[in-house]
Parts: structure tokens; C-alpha cells; sequence
């Protein structure tokens, strides 16, 4: 058996130390962190990046919820923000105090949800519809009909996301409906409208929407802009639709949680982040909107000219919100009712 010198020891701990601080656990959304944003990040830094992912802004709260804190940068959504701070599991970054907040476009420097960007800093933002195969239904596709009520080429082969908020937002615009209702008489007609497309539903989920689209598994899901730019490059056919009633727009964050293991090296993270060459990156492979000035010139061509970027004029944008207790509870009642 060696005998460890206290030299020795102290070496070894020192390098354990190190080690730990050459770390960068990132809890994002499925499908949505560029691989060579990671490796020009550890490349620059020699920080290694560990990626995990989910599927819905209620997973990454439920995870948090949970007492989770090994994670150092999590992706929350506008409209969950106020929640996360509201139940303590962000900490502050004070965004205006760190290299690169200049570049914050004025749309997201001091945005509603975070006054000041004391906890974020934006990461992608777009839209939510959904996506159809125009080879398999080649009418009118700009109408939450094609949700609620399709046409008989569509019955049976439609993907909805596995996810409260945004399913039951969508249903709310196709009636009328104003978002983050309390009213239980409302809610009863979101759930009756749900419940009669639930025979039309092939399947509920956020994951492998490309997968199911391109294997012809479904002919339209719910989807986000982003995502059906990558639908379409692969088939041409697969359309966005910008339905007429109004169409759901979102801004996700980069924020650091309570308890984050590599508190500085998420915040080099968040640095990186602001710098236009950088997000630009995650951009081209994601097909988002960034909210970092000088990052567009960076972009490329087949993304500045795409469709799914740009709502026709008249297009309602509907900025998802931050809903109450109340209507959290009566939405979190639909849910279960449908998926039982």
C-alpha cells in the first residue's frame, strides 16, 4: 500500500478541484443546442460541457421542483421565467454587469419577464404551430381547423405536442379564447374541443417530430418554426402553417439555477452567448430568431430567406403568458382529464 504525502495529497485534491472546475452541465430542450456552439465553447475555454434534455418547460420545473441541482444553465420559456424566480430556483446573473450585454438587442435588454436581465439572457425566440404534409392534405392549412376539425386526409395522423401549456393555448385561440383562463366554463369547452380531436391523435409528444413527419407516422404536428425549417429541408412538402386566428410567439432564456455546481463557468457560458459569431451558430442549426445584435449578417442565406420566419402580414402574434395559480390549476385539471 503507498503512503500519500501530505504534498501529494494536497496535489491530488487540487487537481480534483480543477477538474471540477473544468465543468458546464446544460439541461436544454431536446433537439436544440448546436454541437459546434459545445465545441467551439470548449475549445475557447477548456470547460466540458455535459448536455441533458427535456421536453416541456413543465419538466424543467418539475426537475428544479424536485431539488435537482446539478445542472448549471437551464432554458426556460418567457412565460415560466417569473414562475422560476417566483419559487426561488433561479439565481441571479445581473446580466448588465457581464462582457457582451451590449449586444442585447432592445426587444430583450430589460424584457417584462425579467426586468434588468437579473436572471436571463435571451437564447432563441419564434413561433408555434404546426407543420403539415402538403402531398397528404394540399388545401388551406392557415386555420386551427386543421387541428380541431380536419379534413378527412388528416384524420387519425396528427402529432400534438405532450405539453399542458401549449396544447390547451392552441385550442384556446381556435375557440376564441383569451390565454390563462380561469374561467372553469371556459376550460370545459377547451377540454370538450380537445377531447373530440383526441380520436384524430396519433400520438402526444415534444420528441421526434422529424422522425414521425419524415416516416410518414403523421401528416401534421404541432410544431415550431425553427423545427419545421428543418422539416421542410428535408422534404419540401412539409408546410408551416400561420393560422388565421392568431399564432402562439415565445422567447426562451438562458438562466442559471439555484444550486448550479460551476456557478463562474456558467456565467463564461452566458458570456459566450451574447457574442453575435457565437449565437449566430446556434441560430443556423436551430433556425431561430436570437435576440443579439450583428449576429444576422452571420447567419445563413437559406435562413434569412425562410418563410417560416416571417408571419404573412395580418398574422396575429400571440405572446404566450405567464399564467396565475388559478389558471395553472384548471389547465393542470384539462391535462389530466384528456391524457387519462
Amino acid at each position: 500500500m503507498k503512503t500519500l504525502t501530505v504534498s501529494t495529497l494536497a496535489l491530488m485534491l487540487s487537481a480534483n478541484i480543477a477538474a471540477a472546475e473544468g465543468e458546464l452541465f446544460l439541461y436544454n430542450w431536446t433537439d436544440y443546442t448546436a454541437p459546434d456552439l459545445i465545441e467551439k465553447f470548449e475549445a475557447e475555454t477548456g470547460i466540458s460541457v455535459t448536455l441533458d434534455t427535456y421536453d416541456s418547460n413543465e419538466t424543467l420545473l418539475a426537475k428544479l421542483q424536485s431539488g435537482a441541482t446539478g445542472y448549471d444553465i437551464v432554458v426556460p420559456s418567457h412565460n415560466f421565467v417569473q414562475i422560476f424566480v417566483s419559487e426561488g430556483l433561479l439565481q441571479e446573473i445581473s446580466a448588465s454587469e457581464l462582457t457582451g450585454y451590449e449586444n442585447i438587442s432592445a426587444d430583450f435588454a430589460s424584457p417584462s419577464w425579467d426586468e434588468g436581465n437579473v436572471y436571463t439572457i435571451p437564447w432563441q425566440w419564434g413561433t408555434t404551430s404546426f407543420t403539415v404534409n402538403t402531398d397528404v392534405f394540399g388545401g388551406d392549412i392557415n386555420t386551427y381547423d386543421i387541428l380541431f376539425q380536419p379534413p378527412a386526409e388528416l384524420e387519425g395522423k396528427i402529432g400534438m405536442f405532450r405539453s399542458a401549456d401549449e396544447v390547451i393555448s392552441m385550442a384556446q385561440l381556435s375557440l376564441g379564447l383569451g390565454l390563462c383562463s380561469e374561467d372553469p366554463n371556459e376550460m370545459q369547452q377547451v377540454l370538450d374541443l380537445l377531447l373530440a380531436q383526441k380520436d384524430d391523435v396519433k400520438t402526444y409528444s415534444s420528441d421526434g417530430i422529424l422522425e414521425r413527419l419524415a416516416s410518414g407516422d403523421v401528416a401534421v404536428h404541432q410544431n415550431w418554426n425553427g423545427y419545421s425549417i428543418r422539416a421542410r429541408e428535408e422534404n419540401p412538402a412539409m408546410q408551416y402553417a400561420f393560422p388565421k386566428e392568431g399564432v402562439i410567439t415565445w422567447a426562451d432564456n438562458i438562466a442559471v439555477p439555484v444550486g448550479a455546481p460551476n456557478y463562474d463557468n456558467a456565467i463564461k457560458f452566458v458570456e459566450f452567448l451574447m457574442q453575435p459569431e457565437n449565437i449566430a451558430i446556434q441560430s443556423n442549426f436551430a433556425g431561430y430568431s436570437n435576440g443579439i445584435t450583428g449576429s444576422a449578417d452571420l447567419m445563413n442565406d437559406d435562413l434569412k430567406a425562410a418563410g417560416e420566419l416571417s408571419p404573412p402580414e395580418g398574422t396575429p402574434l400571440v405572446f404566450s403568458q405567464t399564467c396565475s395559480p388559478a389558471a395553472v390549476e384548471l389547465q393542470n385539471r384539462v391535462w389530466t382529464a384528456l391524457l387519462q
